[in-house]
C-alpha cells in the first residue's frame, strides 16, 4: 500500500480500478447471475414424489384389477345381505313392521268417528269389520277396525294430564311423572298377557292378535283423559260422573267389539252360543270388559283431589 507525505500525515491512495477488468474472475457488466439454465427442469424431490405417486397409483389399479381381490367383496356383499334379510326376518317375526302400516292407516274423519264412538256406543249398529278379497279394509275405511294411532296419543295425552294434575295438587316432579308413566305402560302389558294367557287356556279360536288386543286395551285411556279433565275444570263430582259414563261406554264397547271376536267361529257356523266352552268364551269376554273401568279408575283417582 503507497502511502503519501502531507502536511497533516499520511494520506491513503485510493485503489484505481481499470476500466473492463473483472472483479474477482467475475464479468463486471453482468449485475445478476443466469439462473435460467437451472429452472428449466424440475426439481429432483418433485420428480421423485410424483413417481412415488404413479407406482402406488400402478399398484392400486392392480390390487383392483386382482381376481381373488373381486371374489372377496362379492363374498362379502353377499355376507351383509344375507344378514340383513336375516335380522329382517326375525324381527318382523317379533315385532311385524308391515302390519304395524295397517294399524295407523287413520285420517281425521276416522279418528272423530271412532272417538264418538268410544264415548257414545249405544246407537252404533253394525260392529262387524268389512273385508276386501279377505283382508280387512284400512281403519280409515271402516270405523269399527281396531287402530293404534287412538291409543298411542291417547296414552301420550293422558300421561301429560296427569303432570298438570299433579302441578295442581303442588306434587309435579319428573321423577313422579315417569313413575306414572311406566306404571302405566306396565299395566297396559300385563292386562295384554293376560288375556293371551286366557285365550290360549280356553283355546278359543279367533282371529285377534296382538296387536288388536294391545289397540283395544288402550282405548280405555280415552275416558280416562275425560273423567281427569271434568275433574280439573268443575271438581271431584263431575270427575265421578264422567269416569262412570266413559266406563259404561267401554264396558259396551269392548262387549259388542269381542264378541264379534272372540265367538267367531260360532257366528260363522250361524249357531248358538251353547256349551260349556262357549260359555268360557262368554265369560271371558265380560271379563275383558269388566277389567277396563277397574283400570280406568285405578289409574286416575289419585290425580283429582
Amino acid at each position: 500500500m503507497d502511502y503519501t507525505a502531507t502536511q497533516s500525515g499520511f494520506r491513503q491512495q485510493p485503489n484505481m480500478r481499470v476500466r473492463n477488468s473483472p472483479v474477482d474472475g467475475t464479468d463486471g457488466s453482468q449485475l445478476f447471475e443466469d439462473t435460467s439454465g437451472v429452472a428449466s427442469g424440475p426439481p429432483a424431490g418433485y420428480s421423485n414424489q410424483q413417481a412415488g405417486l404413479q407406482a402406488a397409483g400402478f399398484s392400486g389399479q392392480s390390487l383392483l384389477s386382482d381376481p381373488m381381490s373381486n371374489l372377496a367383496m362379492a363374498y362379502g356383499s353377499s355376507l351383509a345381505s344375507q344378514g340383513r334379510e336375516m335380522v329382517d326376518k326375525n324381527l318382523d317375526r317379533f315385532i311385524p313392521i308391515s302390519k304395524l302400516k295397517y294399524y295407523f292407516a287413520v285420517d281425521t274423519v276416522y279418528v272423530g268417528k271412532k272417538l264418538g264412538l268410544l264415548v257414545f256406543p249405544y246407537m252404533h249398529e253394525n260392529w262387524e269389520v268389512s273385508y276386501q278379497q279377505d283382508t280387512p279394509v284400512a281403519p280409515r275405511f271402516d270405523v269399527n277396525a281396531p287402530d293404534l294411532y287412538i291409543p298411542a296419543m291417547g296414552f301420550i295425552t293422558y300421561i301429560l294430564v296427569a303432570g298438570l294434575a299433579l302441578g295442581t295438587q303442588n306434587k309435579f316432579s319428573p321423577e313422579l311423572l315417569g313413575v306414572q308413566a311406566s306404571s302405566a305402560l306396565v299395566w297396559l302389558i300385563m292386562e295384554v298377557l293376560a288375556v293371551l294367557l286366557s285365550l290360549y287356556l280356553v283355546t278359543v279360536n279367533t282371529d285377534l292378535t296382538t296387536i288388536d288386543l294391545l289397540a283395544f286395551s288402550g282405548y280405555k285411556y280415552v275416558g280416562m283423559i275425560v273423567g281427569v279433565v271434568s275433574g280439573l275444570l268443575f271438581g271431584r263430582p263431575a270427575y265421578y260422573l264422567s269416569l262412570l259414563w266413559c266406563c259404561a261406554a267401554i264396558f259396551v264397547f269392548m262387549i259388542r267389539t269381542l264378541r264379534l271376536k272372540l265367538l267367531s267361529e260360532a257366528a260363522a257356523e250361524g249357531r248358538q252360543v251353547r256349551g260349556a266352552r262357549n260359555q268360557l268364551r262368554m265369560y271371558l269376554t265380560m271379563s275383558i270388559a269388566g277389567a277396563q273401568p277397574i283400570f280406568m279408575f285405578w289409574l286416575t283417582y289419585h290425580l283429582i283431589r
